[in-house]
């Protein structure tokens, strides 16, 4: 039990690994490789819960705080080598890029550090400082630089803003359309990935209507929450 509940601590940690892979990808302007590191370090960030509660990491290694762990490696992976990508990038406006780079990194520490980013159903609140979604997108779809910091602007205030945002694996309504939806955007990342930056037609399309399918079951929760509906 001790080796297993240690196994799945060491599957967590590798994500610190592929974060720094995917730094220096990014350092050499290497972008398709950056994402797929991130990509990869993204799939073990979706299994290692499960398999955490699986094996009662907790109970079996209490010394050692998986949560902590995982918040530790999502900061490196979600946060700053997305918000170092958009330094280096010309995504931005030359004069802004280190300016967004750290509202980014500081405005998701403060994320990171509430204790109420998530209710009980399983969304989160506020923008969960998904920075490595956010510049996906910006890298596939190439909006002007003045729209791109329009963007990175607005979520840096959404994290502050007590909207409920989806939580693809914790959400139990719609939890049928929620993971379809999670999988069509998932062959969207991946065509993304696999082709040149700015994307093809299909995968700007896809990645479009997904975010638009998720972000509105986080809107209607929004708004039967704020007005009590049943």
């Amino acid at each position: 039990m001790r080796l297993r509940a240690a196994a799945v601590h060491v599957l967590t940690a590798t994500g610190a690994a592929f974060a720094l892979l995917a730094l220096i990808a990014a350092a050499r302007g290497e972008w398709q490789s950056m994402f797929a590191w991130l990509g990869v370090a993204l799939v073990v960030d979706s299994i290692d819960g499960p398999l955490a509660r699986r094996v009662g990491v907790t109970a079996v290694l209490p010394r050692w705080s998986g949560e902590r762990l995982d918040l530790i490696v999502d900061f490196l992976t979600y946060v700053t080598v997305p918000a170092f990508a958009l330094t280096q990038a010309d995504l931005l406006p030359a004069p802004f890029r280190l300016a967004a780079g750290l509202a980014i990194v500081l405005s998701s520490l403060f994320h990171m550090a509430d204790l109420e980013s998530k209710t009980g159903e399983g969304y989160f609140v506020g923008f969960p400082a998904i920075w490595n979604v956010v510049c996906l997108y910006l890298f596939a779809l190439a909006p002007p630089p003045l729209v791109s910091l329009s963007i990175v602007a607005l979520f840096v205030v959404l994290t502050f803003v007590p909207i409920l945002s989806v939580h693809p694996f914790r959400v139990t309504a719609w939890r049928p359309f929620i993971w379809l939806v999670t999988a069509l955007w998932g062959l969207g990342a991946i065509g993304a990935v696999a082709n040149p930056f700015p994307s093809p037609l299909w995968v700007k399309l896809l990645l479009a209507i997904t975010a638009v399918c998720l972000a509105a079951v986080g809107a209607r929760q929004s708004w039967r929450n704020a007005w009590g509906a049943r």
